[in-house]
């Protein structure tokens, strides 16, 4: 069969189910690791800095390589990017399945980032292309989406099920056989995209970008063993810094930067970059916290703690679906904007948890926040795809999942510090940490005000690297 006749035979639907399944396993680790946290760290003897690497490992992986990961996938195109990721995540899977220590695990938690980081940019690059039509690209990324919060939703309970059945390991070795079918339908039906093979790596700014992140996240961590005043802990923090500002300067310099600078002269990118650190510092610090809340102050078992994340996750892909719905018909601003509100609510009023209150006062907030986050983010890639120029999509896309991980790092880090599974007080800590997420969520929300007004369509500006009609 010839290439144009096997292109006449790819379903664009079936294209969305294999873009859908790679992010599905992607989401799926953040939930079914949560619940599996009590087990790990008895199982490998971890203490609660470890237990917060095995988390980090894989968001700090995946956040550091994002913005090559779109660079790879405008070069290389995004169909073969994705299946490459695929490939890596699979196989890292695995190696997590069968760790027999917290230096294993922890090492092959990062080798599932570098995979993970592959497949977001292209995923979305390849919706991109498979739903040419504006209507039909924002039902697409709500779905797509969608799945992934379907996962998130599904993740706690199934991973109490897997780890009270079969154990830890099992959370990581269910994403084999979905990795391997996600694979075959890319290979089948995804079409092949835009490529730009003048588009070079940028080496140097890959490498400040990982110091850079690293040293943060080191710092962020290892705080709560050694203490915000240690020399190690100061040292890692004067390094981030300047190994940021020399990462600045060097994308300022390059003619073809990880990350170009000029695409942050687009209001809807800069919001939507700040609006996806905003919801996954929250949300990813939230799974962590209540995690332990849940299994150290209440001594839920890990189906339990599925169960009790429920009201957080149970109605998050349907509420993607009606974000999706909301920027087709109104633009992108207001599910943006009204998601944010509700996870805001949802953050304060989880103030008024207690070791011994009520399940009602517990589920109500996580159920404000889930919703919220929902309705949002869907509408920060809505935006980006109408702002970015097609040959710009796969870094685009790398910038704002960035942004969003970095957002998740910093809030398990923060979240970790300040609710320790050792701690006398979780509660209190667990409180401070939720008005940090109020706040944040907050100064959000009054930058997209600032920055937007009422603006929801693409900017008219025809620069290469910023908005496209």
């Amino acid at each position: 069969m010839s290439p144009h006749s096997r292109s006449l035979h790819r379903s664009p639907r079936l294209a969305l189910l294999a873009a859908s399944l790679g992010f599905v396993i992607i989401c799926l680790d953040v939930t079914v690791v949560n619940v599996a946290l009590a087990r790990i760290r008895a199982s490998l003897a971890m203490d609660s800095t470890a237990l917060e690497w095995v988390v980090n490992a894989y968001t700090l992986a995946f956040a550091s390589l994002l913005l090559t990961a779109g660079a790879l996938a405008d070069h290389f195109g995004a169909r073969r990017v994705f299946v490459g990721g695929l490939a890596v995540f699979t196989c890292a899977s695995i190696a997590c399945g069968v760790s027999h220590s917290a230096t294993l695990l922890i090492a092959s938690r990062l080798v599932q980032g570098a995979g993970a980081a592959l497949c977001v940019p292209s995923s979305l690059a390849l919706l991109g292309a498979a739903f040419p039509q504006a209507q039909e690209r924002a039902k697409a990324v709500s779905i797509w989406a969608g799945t992934a919060a379907l996962a998130l939703g599904a993740g706690p309970l199934v991973g109490g099920l897997l780890v009270d059945s079969f154990g830890w390991p099992s959370i990581f070795l269910i994403n084999v056989p979905v990795g391997v079918a996600g694979i075959w339908l890319t290979l089948a039906h995804a079409p092949e995209t835009m490529v730009n093979s003048r588009r070079r790596i940028d080496l140097a700014g890959q490498m400040l970008a990982v110091v850079t992140l690293a040293a943060l996240t080191y710092a962020v961590v290892e705080s709560g063993r050694l203490g915000w005043t240690s020399f190690t802990v100061l040292l890692a923090l004067a390094l981030s810094a300047v190994m940021g500002a020399l990462f600045i300067a060097v994308e300022a310099w390059q003619d073809q930067p990880l990350l170009p600078l000029t695409l942050f002269r687009n209001a809807a990118v800069t919001v939507s970059a700040l609006t996806g650190l905003s919801l996954n510092f929250g949300y990813y610090g939230l799974m962590f916290a209540m995690s332990v809340f849940f299994q150290y102050v209440r001594h839920d078992t890990p189906l339990e703690t599925g169960l009790a994340f429920l009201p957080m996750t149970a109605l998050v892909a349907l509420a993607n679906i009606v974000s999706g719905r909301l920027a087709a018909r109104f633009g992108y601003r207001v599910p943006m904007v009204y998601g944010q509100v509700l996870a805001a609510l949802g953050y304060v009023s989880l103030l008024s948890v207690s070791a011994d209150g009520s399940t009602l006062v517990t589920a109500l907030p996580l159920l404000a926040v889930g919703i919220g986050v929902a309705l949002a983010v869907p509408s920060i890639n809505t935006a980006v795809l109408a702002n970015v120029a097609p040959s710009y999509v796969g870094v685009g896309s790398g910038v704002l999942n960035s942004a969003r991980q970095i957002g998740g790092v910093l809030g398990v880090g923060v979240f970790g510090l300040l609710v320790r599974p050792e701690s006398n007080d979780v509660v209190h800590g667990l409180h401070v940490a939720v008005m940090l997420a109020f706040l944040l969520t907050l100064l959000s929300l009054a930058t997209a005000r600032a920055l937007l007004g009422g603006a929801n369509r693409p900017s008219v500006d025809r620069s290469p690297g910023e908005a496209v009609r």
